[in-house]
């Protein structure tokens, strides 16, 4: 069990919590709309409002954008309410430089839309309905991740 507070150290029932909450919030999401939430697409779609590039003008993008738009703002509301309610307003603070930030961005938001959504798209809407594709690219996702921060690690990254 001393694995588990090195693991968790600030306690894993949080985790739990959110987990859960998350798994329900789309499974409500879907149930009643038929939508998949996934973030990766509401940023294509959100784009669909200022570029008139034809990849963002295509119907899934531009038909979806007003409630993934809507999707996209409810959880920065929850980070908000997040940090205002129950962290007594202290945000979370990286010592990451803006640089590092900004690259990590850029190369994850390539990687989701070449393998065709985000985590939160493959992870908890794909994987909890059972799609071997999202599968491969969660597992993807994680060995991609647990081999970058070795690497950043090893080179005195953090």
């Amino acid at each position: 069990m001393n694995w588990v507070a090195h693991v968790f150290p600030t306690g894993w029932m949080h985790f739990l919590g959110g987990g859960i909450a998350i798994g329900l919030g789309v499974s409500l999401l879907f149930l009643l709309t038929g939508f998949i939430g996934g973030v990766s697409t509401a940023y294509s779609a959100v784009w669909s409002y200022v570029s008139r590039w034809p990849h963002f003008q295509h119907d899934k993008f531009v038909s979806t954008r007003n409630w993934r738009l809507t999707y996209a703002l409810g959880m920065v509301l929850g980070a908000v309410a997040f940090t205002l309610l129950v962290n007594h307003g202290e945000g979370f603070v990286t010592h990451v430089p803006a640089w590092q930030l900004l690259v990590g961005g850029i190369i994850g938001g390539f990687g989701a839309r070449m393998g065709g959504g985000c985590t939160s798209g493959h992870g908890i809407c794909g994987l909890g309905s059972l799609q071997f594709p999202s599968l491969l690219a969660v597992i993807t996702f994680l060995a991609t991740a647990i081999g970058t921060a070795h690497l950043v690690r090893a080179l005195g990254g953090f």
